[in-house]
């Protein structure tokens, strides 16, 4: 019989329909970082979601067989240890492709249209004192005519890609930093930063990701140009990204990933108090509809490793 212990049940809202083959169904709202190994011991498959799952921990788990990320990410697991240790590793796949390209949407149309500033603007009675029926303080652009650059091709990526075309927009797909060559449909990562009115991130954090954004980068951007992070905060050198935003080097930015999250200890972007930067708390992936498909693909990613036809397998 298979053990299955969640550790970080409240993270997902959904419901979670139990495997259709023999088992024990063990779960926990949260779990702390030093309570991973005593509640999975004896434990042959995990439900994680960010806790990290690295050598020190599973070196102490000889009998789990699977790990189900209950996310996409898998960054806080160590794949190379599960990949000499037989370990599976299955993450969710494609169940926010409506969710996070419509938060991006948000956050572009907020930002393009200044609306924080404007709202500002209400709040402290400009308009009121106004000479005119509207007050025009702020910029106000469209994003039909404007270039997306996307940086990451996956699931969400296309689904971004056809959403910002679907507006009016012209869709720039980004080939990988540092590249020797393009692939074909893809543009350069420095001519995506260089030509592109909206650049969005939705890249895993890898080694190679990593800081993908520091100063260099910023000053390669358009002044007027933004950039909308829904993947994951470490890709972007937080002092770099403040200081494009205080400089002017580019017109704004909006985030739902921070480095550390939660910020605890605080976070110098949660200091900014700017009309063009706007900050959500890791939600961009979270509609109903979305956590829902999610839950329902972790219970079919296990049904499928014990089936002996595994799927969405990092390792």
């Amino acid at each position: 019989m298979e053990r299955i212990v969640f550790l970080e049940r409240r993270t997902i809202a959904a419901k979670f329909r139990r495997p259709s083959f023999d088992h024990e169904w063990i779960e926990f709202g949260e779990s702390l970082q030093d309570q991973v190994v005593d509640r999975l011991l004896g434990a042959t498959i995990a439900i994680s979601n960010k806790l990290a799952l690295r050598e020190p921990e599973l070196s102490k788990l000889p009998a789990l067989k699977l790990i189900a990320i209950a996310a996409t990410g898998a960054d806080n697991i160590d794949l190379n240890y599960c990949r000499e240790h037989d370990i599976a590793v299955a993450n969710t796949r494609g169940y926010a492709v409506n969710s996070v390209p419509e938060h991006v949407l948000m956050m572009i149309l907020a930002l393009r249209r200044n609306l924080l500033a404007y709202r500002a603007d209400v709040q402290n009675g400009l308009w009121q004192k106004s000479n005119q029926f509207c007050l025009l303080t702020h910029e106000l652009h469209d994003i039909n005519g404007s270039t997306l650059g996307i940086i990451g091709f996956g699931s969400i990526g296309k689904a971004m890609a056809r959403l910002g075309e679907s507006l009016g927009m012209r869709v720039l797909i980004a080939e990988h930093k540092h590249a020797a060559e393009c692939r074909e449909g893809r543009t350069s990562f420095e001519d995506v930063l260089r030509q592109s009115d909206v650049v969005s991130l939705h890249c895993p954090l890898t080694h190679e990701t990593r800081d993908l954004f520091r100063r260099k980068e910023f000053e390669m951007m358009k002044p007027g140009a933004l950039l909308i992070n829904t993947a994951r905060g470490a890709l972007v050198d937080d002092a770099a990204l403040i200081e494009a935003l205080q400089n002017g080097s580019i017109a704004g930015a909006g985030y739902d990933a921070l480095r550390e999250e939660p910020p605890r200890q605080g976070s110098p972007l949660l200091d900014l108090n700017l009309p063009n930067f706007i900050v959500t708390p890791h939600v961009a992936w979270a509609s109903n509809e979305a956590v829902q498909a999610l839950a329902d693909q972790v219970i079919d990613n296990i049904e499928a490793f014990i089936a002996g036809t595994p799927r969405n397998l990092l390792t």
